[in-house]
């Protein structure tokens, strides 16, 4: 079976690499923006699931795996800082403090698609600006949700993780197989270490 990742997020490529689930990235091209009212647990859910209808439409045989990430904070939507100063900014306010990561999946097949989405508390340590400068200069959070990558060196900034770990990465891993499941498809440990996915139909 053909797995497509709708998505150009390198953690995501990675997350599955890890697990052995080989696929195809294909990122869809859509309207990012929030709608008015829209709160942010919809609107990561309506994104990933956006992003499957537009590559399932062009692979309809496909099995495609679509997600997206948003940070809040005090509900306010944090997305991808536009240079280094708002970077700086976004971590100001994040640090000593606890947000929400919630990060939506979407997997589509044979016209059927299912969706969820993770809550996610983070708390930052206290973040001198000193750190915040240097951590900025390394160029990792300039295209981050938030401006920080909880796989790198932002792991140093978080003191606390309550709920998917994988999911402030960017993917869900335990709920992505619990859908594919749903859908039929069985994730499955291979021979020579390696996993794959296989449809039970």
């Amino acid at each position: 079976m053909r797995v497509i990742l709708a998505s150009g997020s390198p953690r995501r490529h990675d997350l599955l690499q890890m697990v052995g689930i080989e696929h195809d990235v294909i990122p869809a091209d859509i309207d990012e923006s929030q709608l008015d009212g829209e709160r942010p647990a919809e609107y990561a859910e309506r994104l990933a699931r956006e992003k499957g209808a537009t590559i399932a439409a062009r692979f309809p045989d496909s099995l495609v795996i679509s997600a997206d990430t948003i940070v809040v904070e005090q509900g306010d939507v944090l997305g991808k800082p536009r240079d280094a100063a708002e970077a700086r900014a976004m971590l100001r306010r994040l640090a000593g403090r606890t947000h929400i990561v919630f990060t939506a999946v979407a997997t589509t097949l044979s016209g059927r698609m299912l969706s969820g989405v993770e809550e996610v508390a983070v708390t930052f340590l206290p973040l001198s600006d000193r750190t915040i400068a240097s951590y900025v200069a390394t160029g990792e959070p300039m295209d981050k949700a938030g401006s920080y990558g909880i796989q790198g060196y932002g792991a140093t900034l978080v003191q606390r993780i309550d709920g998917d770990f994988f999911a402030v990465m960017g993917l869900p891993l335990a709920r992505l197989v619990t859908m594919l499941r749903e859908l039929g498809v069985e994730y499955e440990f291979g021979e020579s270490g390696r996993e794959k996915v296989e449809s039970t139909r």
